[in-house]
């Protein structure tokens, strides 16, 4: 897990992963969409090949890579441990079946009964 968060720290290899998202991709085809130098997108293909994110195969006299995401699932699931959200949703869904347990019960008391109740 502590290669693959490496290895999407940087926007570089974060803009890579998205591009082979899309399509497999030849090394120069990335590099071309890059203003940096063909080596240095080399050593960023080889930490994202390192941590697992990315898979190459030779096809004649170029390298093409691919996207593997299931290196992320370890991460993605340390991070939805973190999140709050669930909790909330949680929450809140409890709320919400409290006010409409509430609301039934008012209903099926009639109106009489209803008034008494916030008579005395």
């Amino acid at each position: 897990m502590d290669e693959v968060a490496v290895a999407i720290a940087d926007p570089v290899r974060r803009h890579i992963l998205t591009m082979l998202r899309e399509a497999p991709l030849s090394a120069g085809d990335i590099a071309q969409r890059f203003p940096i130098s063909r080596p240095a997108i080399s050593r960023h293909l080889r930490v994202l090949r390192e941590s697992g994110l990315v898979r190459d195969e030779s096809v004649g006299r170029q390298r093409i890579y691919r996207l593997d995401a299931a290196p992320l699932a370890p991460l993605l699931d340390w991070l939805a441990g973190l999140s709050t959200v669930d909790r909330w949703e949680r929450h809140l869904d409890a709320l919400e079946t409290e006010v409409y347990r509430t609301r039934r019960e008012r209903r099926s008391r009639g109106p009489a009964e209803h008034r008494r109740e916030h008579t005395a």
